[in-house]
Parts: structure tokens; sequence; C-alpha cells
């Protein structure tokens, strides 16, 4: 008798099991430029220090995160390459700058940072040094660095323009 009771406690464990796992997370559909993204709803966004980000990539991967920092220059690092690959054609990529190098700009070219191009070009006339915040998800860790898909980018400030003499 209690092998049979142990037998009908252990399918139901399994049985539970099984169900949560095969719930899906709700998700939101949005609609982009660069075509149709689902974003999950319940994404909690972790504030993270790039430093943390780049030194601790696994830890990170498919997790979601809000960064904010210096703006460095829009690149091309890390685009086309096949391991994580984001289209040149879709994305730029941008770059921040070390937040541990206080007397030089420095760019933090360890973390892989994505946008689609229709959302950069918005923010064609920033400048390097301008503070950004940023939200997105760690996609990858190729190379052993961080790669991070932007859903959400804000200026938070601007330097002032200097006057051309």
């Amino acid at each position: 008798m209690n092998k049979i009771k142990l037998i009908i406690l252990g399918l139901v464990v399994i049985v539970g099991i099984h169900a949560s796992a095969s719930t899906p997370i709700p998700t939101r559909t949005l609609l982009t430029q660069t075509g149709i993204k689902q974003v999950s709803t319940n994404n909690a966004y972790v504030q993270v220090n790039p430093l943390d980000l780049v030194a601790r990539p696994n830890f990170y991967l498919n997790k979601y995160v809000k960064v904010r920092a210096k703006f460095d220059k829009f690149s091309t690092l890390g685009l086309d390459y096949k391991p994580a690959m984001k289209s040149s054609e879709n994305y730029i990529s941008f770059l921040i700058q070390r937040p541990d190098i206080t007397d030089h700009n420095i760019p933090l070219s360890e973390l892989k940072i994505f946008i689609s191009r229709t959302e950069a070009e918005k923010y064609i006339e920033l400048n390097s040094g301008d503070i950004v915040e940023f939200t997105g998800k760690i996609f990858s860790n190729a190379l052993g660095d961080p790669w991070l898909d932007v859903d959400n980018f804000t200026v938070i400030s601007s330097k002032p323009k200097e006057e051309i003499k």
C-alpha cells in the first residue's frame, strides 16, 4: 500500500513540474521598424554597473538589465558576427565610456550593445559624454563578453555644446 501511495505522489509531482514548465511566459508584441518583436511582460530589469556585466557575462546571460552610462559613440563593433548575429542592415552598435576611468575617454569595448538603426537615427546628435540610460536583454556571451540587445533607450542629459570661434 505504501508503494502505491509513493508512486501516486511521484506522479503528482512529475505532472506538477511538467505543468509549471510548460506554462508560457506572458509576452507582449512590439511592432518595430525591423519587424515584430516578442518582449516578456514580466521583465524585471536589474540596474547594473557595466563593469559588473563585463566581469560576469555568464551570470547575466538571458537576463534583463538597465544601465546608466556616458555615451561614447556609435560603432559597427560586433555586427554580423555569426555566433551572436546582429545584422548590420538592421542594427548599429554603440559604445559607452568606462566608468572606472575619469581622466580620459576610454570606451568599454568588451560590452557589445546593439540598437535598431531606426531607433539610433533618433539620437544622431548624441555627443561623447552625454548621459544615457538603456534597458535590454543580454542575449549572448560570445567571446566571453556580454552582448546586449537594447529595447529602450533614453538620453538623461547632454553636455553643453561648445561654441565654435
